[in-house]
């Protein structure tokens, strides 16, 4: 009897503790109101194993081979949610550079959450304190302060930053559809890997001449185009603020680079974004190609998105970084 109650007890403490992990990496929320040491570095153990683990997945593709349609799929897929993540949860959730309808708003939030890379309210939170501070001792992802490494991809993995600043982010903290897809973050990532899976079976038994079955799809269409979805946006907080040129003597590092812009669809003009943060378009000159913004451009020519922000005159005036730029400060914006 004494030995059955300790069998008992020992599973149900087994059960707590999955179940505490489980709902850790589930509600996005759980980080709020616990207290962490804001100079600290230790890791998050539960929310960082999905994140190796889907690296170690990447590996899985000796396994299932590969088709045109799976890879193809990959591609696509990576276009599309970093296309979310530089129009919608960059310049629309963290900077306001344009304006929609309050539907259309959620569409916009479920498209970059199906990026992994946190809820919009989280995501924007961030981004802003990071402006806030570019570059100092407080801009958790600053490789001039923290290294390479850590505004790459450590500072998102410690236990300090996993709670939303609701502080940071009271504009779009009040619809609470967007609170709920913050909190529960992982939701829609999870319906996108079961609809691959299900989309990629299908057409193995319908059209079995594509050469595809669900886990091929699931692994080029999630979890290699995650992965390298990841690392394309990882590099304009680590990269961008190290490699490239300097049109505008911005108060931190930030760099134009004409190849991350490529990967990150106009992203990699670093410089010109941060010297004029409150503009749709960071590729200020006509050989800048800014692909996110051109996207942007077209949703407001079907009447999805309206009133993008211009880069202001005074700013495609500049010509040299050390130029005066009088009138600049009152005409940027918070955010």
């Amino acid at each position: 009897m004494k030995n059955d109650t300790e069998t008992i007890s020992g599973l149900r403490r087994m059960f707590l503790c999955f179940w505490k992990g489980m709902r850790r990496c589930i509600d996005g929320d759980h980080g709020v109101g616990l207290s962490f040491d804001n100079n600290s570095k230790e890791m998050d153990r539960v929310r960082t194993i999905p994140f190796f683990l889907l690296h170690l997945a990447v590996l899985s593709v000796f396994l299932v081979g590969w088709s045109p349609v799976a890879v193809g799929t990959a591609v696509f897929l990576y276009v599309l949610r970093m296309f979310a993540i530089t129009g919608f949860y960059h310049r629309y959730f963290s900077h306001r550079t344009f304006k929609t309808s309050r539907g259309m708003q959620l569409v916009l939030a479920i498209i970059g959450a199906s990026a992994a890379q946190r809820g919009p309210l989280w995501w924007a939170a961030n981004h802003r304190v990071h402006h806030a501070q570019p570059d100092q001792p407080t801009d958790v992802h600053s490789p001039v302060h923290h290294g390479l490494w850590w505004s790459h991809m450590g500072w998102f993995l410690a236990q300090n930053q996993l709670a939303t600043k609701f502080n940071r982010i009271k504009d779009f903290a009040c619809y609470p559809e967007l609170r709920f897809l913050n909190r529960y973050d992982v939701l829609v990532p999870i319906a996108l890997g079961v609809s691959l899976f299900l989309f990629g079976a299908g057409l193995g038994n319908f059209y079995p001449q594509l050469g595809t079955d669900g886990w091929q799809m699931f692994v080029w269409g999630f979890v290699v185009s995650t992965v390298a979805l990841w690392h394309g946006t990882f590099t304009i907080n680590s990269l961008s603020h190290r490699f490239g040129t300097r049109r505008y003597a911005t108060s931190d590092n930030s760099r134009n680079n004409a190849l991350l812009a490529l990967i990150t669809l106009g992203e990699g003009w670093h410089n010109n974004h941060h010297q004029y943060s409150s503009s749709a378009r960071q590729g200020f000159r006509w050989w800048e190609i800014d692909l996110t913004y051109y996207g942007l451009l077209g949703l407001q020519a079907c009447g999805l998105i309206w009133d993008i922000r211009p880069v202001p005159a005074w700013v495609m005036n500049q010509s040299s970084p050390n130029e005066s730029k009088e009138g600049a400060d009152s005409e940027k914006l918070a955010v």
